[in-house]
């Protein structure tokens, strides 16, 4: 007998919006609740949802882009406990523990070219920058904080096609440091040429940090000294995917006065919170139709990616053992054409 899925109930548009509104504004999940009515779990399970559709929207419409220079940033958070707390906390979860958020900004649109959640490290670096490098246009000037991985990884993924600096900034020795949350302060910055010919006028990091108080502001886990941190890894993803999109498409940069999808000619309209649901309207009917859905993932121990097939009313499986994405993707393609040959979904940029 066939296995038969029936859609579950869920809330109705306007409240959806809402819902999405206050989540980018950075309130957090329970007072959320409060506001709407709406269950936690119901509100946690509509981020998930918001996050995968605007994660694989954005990987299809964020190509191609204009860009002429590039500022790249890390900004912190941790996922059920910090690094130093993770072995003494309870039933912790695959993922707990400093949790980095990888930026990659347009300095002259604003655009929020790609994100990446993870570690800090070289591989992280690499995987980051690779995919950075593909959505790109044409040669860029690119900016950095000092963080050592990213001389291997910009290296490796653009070689000589880029014109690459460093930004290194120096704080001095402050006694309050270890008893304050904010670091010492920033004494000066050294300017360093690692490829290319950058012009040192624009060897700057102040978009991309910028960018890191516009996403504590609008994501309530991103908040220091609260108890809105992110429980799941999963979920602070879906959150980072989801700022992304209500920043590129729908908030109006107050100096631009257009989005920055807008500015970097991604879209042509200025998009509402009901385009966003669209979106998620959009995945949900493709998912239904397929009943599978894919996520390529980092290996978290050695090289190499994984796939995550997830299918509605089914336990995840995991394929591991992928030496790139597009190998991954390859299977993913083979994957679906056992089921429903010759469909593949293109992305449209609105």
């Amino acid at each position: 007998m066939g296995h038969i899925n029936c859609p579950m109930n869920k809330l109705g548009p306007k409240t959806r919006a809402q819902i999405i509104t206050l989540l980018c504004e950075g309130m957090a999940i329970r007072a959320i609740s409060r506001v709407t009515g709406a269950s936690k779990n119901t509100i946690a399970k509509l981020l998930a949802d918001a996050g995968r559709a605007c994660a694989e929207y954005q990987d299809g419409a964020l190509r191609n882009l204009p860009c002429k220079r590039v500022q790249l940033d890390e900004i912190w958070s941790f996922v059920y406990a910090k690094n130093d707390n993770v072995k003494h906390a309870k039933a912790a979860p695959e993922g707990a523990g400093d949790a980095w958020t990888w930026t990659a900004i347009c300095a002259d649109t604003k655009l929020l070219i790609n994100v990446l959640v993870g570690g800090r490290d070289t591989d992280y670096a690499l995987y980051f920058v690779d995919d950075l490098r593909g959505r790109l246009a044409n040669r860029v000037q690119i900016t950095s904080d000092g963080h050592k991985p990213y001389l291997t990884a910009i290296d490796t993924a653009f070689g000589e096609d880029a014109d690459y600096a460093m930004l290194q900034k120096l704080y001095g020795a402050d006694p309050q440091a270890e008893k304050r949350y904010s670091p010492a302060q920033c004494i000066g910055a050294v300017k360093k040429v690692v490829s290319g010919r950058p012009d040192p006028k624009h060897i700057s990091t102040s978009f991309a940090e910028r960018q890191n108080l516009t996403m504590r502001m609008h994501m309530r886990r991103f908040t220091r000294l609260t108890n809105a941190f992110s429980k799941k890894l999963e979920n602070h993803t879906y959150a980072v995917a989801l700022h992304q999109m209500f920043y590129n498409f729908v908030r109006i940069h107050q100096t631009l006065k257009v989005t920055p999808a807008m500015a970097a000619g991604v879209t042509d309209k200025l998009w509402e919170v009901s385009d966003i649901i669209a979106v998620m309207d959009d995945w949900e009917a493709d998912r239904r139709a397929t009943g599978i859905e894919y996520q390529v993932e980092k290996e978290r121990i050695g090289d190499g990616y994984m796939v995550r097939k997830l299918e509605r009313y089914a336990e995840p499986v995991t394929a591991h053992g992928f030496v790139s994405p597009g190998e991954a993707q390859d299977w993913i393609l083979a994957d679906r054409a056992k089921r429903r040959p010759g469909r593949r979904r293109l992305s449209e940029k609105s």
